[in-house]
């Protein structure tokens, strides 16, 4: 083709597609293997996937519409990663804490008896303020005596009230104790087993 011949396509086809309509779009999809395009969007394009070339040429891909059961597998398989990451991302952060907070595997074990012994002096302070709540308990009762056949003052009842109350929380408390302690055991047991693998250490 002559230079004159080929400015004159060239010029052919930029008028044509600048006649087109701003919004003009072709769509194409392949249907049993041959390649089928149209505008507006050919009907055997819908369900299947497709590409769309706007007035510039630009090409855009679009994927077959989905099956309900495809959407869901793909909603629970998006969600499964985000889980993975935020668990991944969480144990990321345990990890540089831990490193950051000892240097050996002796100082976990300090840090346990440490944890401990503070435990045991919380236990002996829980059992001084029970021990103090059963004696204003009979000092209440006693007091509560008196009013046998009268009416109990309120501001009596309340005190009564809020001793059994305090009296049910420190014995709850007693009772978590051992609960507490294995807690403590199994956490810094864990804490000790990740730092060896994360030090290479034995």
């Amino acid at each position: 083709m002559s230079s004159d011949l080929f400015r004159l396509a060239a010029t052919f086809l930029f008028a044509l597609t600048a006649s087109l309509p701003a919004a003009a779009k072709i769509t194409c999809c392949d249907v049993d293997g041959k390649r089928t395009c149209g505008d507006p969007p050919p009907p055997q394009c819908v369900t299947r996937a497709k590409i769309i070339y706007d007035k510039g040429g630009t090409a855009k891909e679009i994927e077959a519409p989905l099956s309900p059961e495809q959407r869901a597998a793909r909603e629970a398989e998006a969600a499964r990663q985000k889980e993975e990451a935020q668990r991944a991302a969480e144990q990321e952060r345990k990890d540089r804490a831990l490193l950051g907070s000892y240097t050996n595997a002796a100082e976990i074990d300090k840090a346990l008896e440490r944890a401990l012994a503070d435990l045991d002096k919380s236990y002996e302070q829980t059992k001084g303020r029970l021990e103090a709540a059963l004696k204003r308990r009979e000092k209440l009762a006693a007091e509560k005596e008196f009013y046998q056949k009268k009416p109990l003052p309120a501001e009596l009842d309340k005190q009564i009230k809020d001793n059994e109350r305090d009296i049910a929380a420190l014995e709850q408390a007693l009772k978590e104790r051992e609960a507490r302690v294995t807690e403590l055991r199994a956490r810094f047991a864990a804490d000790k087993e990740r730092f060896l693998q994360l030090t290479g250490r034995k």
